[in-house]
């Protein structure tokens, strides 16, 4: 018989972004997902968008991968564009039980029988997308890591662990635009390369993978807290998905704000969208996550 998770802790979010144009905006329309996804291991209390200046009109949805999305318009001249999300969450760790793997063969073998709704489901992150493609550059990387008879999670984490040994942090190196080619060949960026680079690897061997988009609760070692984090999650047969985190080595538990997931960084951007006029901006951006009470 199955027990509820533990109470989680729980922790408040705020996420800023502020943009300056150079030039008076007549009309803009933008984009945000910035509210944080309940999932098992994770429940929202409270959230709230403000817009500054406000806006003429939104609706909030859910889009195709399930994220909350928020779609605003602000009609008349503004020179600036301050945009504030904040939430309560509550986060309890995942049980460690259960947890045994197929191996990486069988897993795509259930993936291809596809005789679940869960397996179903996770076949579309088995294909490449723009900015975690698949190819044999990826495939020859994660090869001597990723044993089609080794347990699925066994060899996740075995490559989680190399990227993260081999690859160094490194915020000037990369740009949201740099190929995921050019982050294995020179070995350095960011949490969105590293996620990347790891999905397209498995990508390549057939594992399911998605990119998940959030925050990291700050504690002594962890790289990449007070800013928007990213990691990956692979779909499991029998287990469902599981996280891992090849920043920082770890499989998140109870220390991840999880925002959204998708196939890559694109479908989970933060805030974009379209102005006319404004010119050139410069946009800052500042997260704050703190334990509640």
């Amino acid at each position: 018989m199955s027990t509820a998770p533990p109470p989680g802790r729980e922790y408040r979010v705020r996420h800023t972004s502020h943009y300056t144009y150079a030039e008076t905006v007549s009309l803009s329309m933008h984009q945000v997902r910035l509210t944080p996804r309940a999932r098992g291991t994770q429940a929202v209390r409270d959230t709230r968008l403000v817009i500054d200046p406000p806006a003429s009109g939104s609706v909030t949805r859910e889009d195709y991968f399930g994220n909350a999305t928020t779609t605003f318009t602000i009609q008349g001249a503004h020179r600036h564009l301050r945009v504030t999300a904040e939430s309560l969450v509550s986060l309890s760790a995942p049980d460690p039980a259960g947890l045994d793997s197929p191996s990486l063969a069988e897993t795509v073998a259930r993936l291809g029988a596809r005789e679940t709704a869960g397996e179903l489901a996770a076949v579309e992150y088995q294909v490449e997308s723009p900015l975690a493609p698949r190819g044999s550059l990826y495939a020859r990387y994660a090869a001597p890591l990723l044993d089609p008879n080794r347990p699925l999670l066994e060899s996740v984490d075995a490559l989680m662990r190399t990227i993260h040994r081999e690859f160094r942090y490194d915020p000037v190196a990369t740009t949201v635009s740099t190929p995921v080619s050019e982050v294995l060949e020179g070995r350095h960026g960011v949490c969105q390369d590293f996620a990347h680079l790891m999905i397209a690897c498995l990508r390549s061997h057939g594992v399911a993978a998605r990119y998940v988009s959030g925050y990291l609760v700050p504690k002594p070692g962890v790289v990449g807290a007070q800013a928007s984090h990213a990691w990956v999650s692979v779909y499991c047969p029998g287990v469902g998905w599981v996280d891992f985190d090849p920043t920082n080595d770890v499989r998140p538990a109870g220390g991840h704000v999880t925002l959204g997931w998708g196939r890559d960084f694109e479908d989970v951007s933060p805030l974009k969208g379209v102005t006319v006029g404004g010119g050139n901006h410069d946009v800052a951006v500042e997260v704050l996550v703190t334990p509640a009470g």
